[in-house]
């Protein structure tokens, strides 16, 4: 069974008008488009301009957290980096992403690595004791 369609006077119009209508809504895309362009240039440029700045706040806060771990007192060392690592295990363990647990272990490397290195300048190789009897 064939059927047949019939095609009104309006509807082919509307057909034929709808093309002006796709080439209006392009437009405001493209115009849409630009502009977003537009703002994420600005942006960028506002970011870039601002990088000194961050990168001096960040040194200020790296030295400063420098300074008080070396003052600290070694069972706060040990104690601050035990539980910086154990934070990054359970972060490890709860399926937090591998770059998330890499930035957690930093303070525990610090202050592991400052408390290392405070052990290891109180034994120096000439001053050990001599073991036997």
């Amino acid at each position: 069974m064939a059927s047949t369609r019939t095609i009104d006077d309006d509807s082919a119009k509307g057909a034929t008008s709808g093309k002006g209508t796709n080439s209006q809504v392009e437009t405001g895309r493209g115009a849409a488009v630009a502009d977003a362009a537009g703002t994420v240039r600005g942006a960028a440029g506002e970011a870039v301009a601002r990088i000194p700045e961050v990168t001096a706040t960040a040194r200020s806060a790296i030295e400063d957290a420098n300074r008080q771990m070396r003052s600290g007192s070694d069972e706060m060392l040990s104690v601050g980096s035990v539980l910086s690592f154990g934070f990054a295990m359970g972060l490890l363990i709860g399926g937090a992403s591998r770059l998330l647990v890499a930035v957690a272990l930093i303070p525990a490397a610090a202050m592991g690595l400052t408390l290392m290195d405070r052990v290891s300048r109180r034994t120096r190789p000439g001053q050990r004791a001599v073991q036997g009897g």
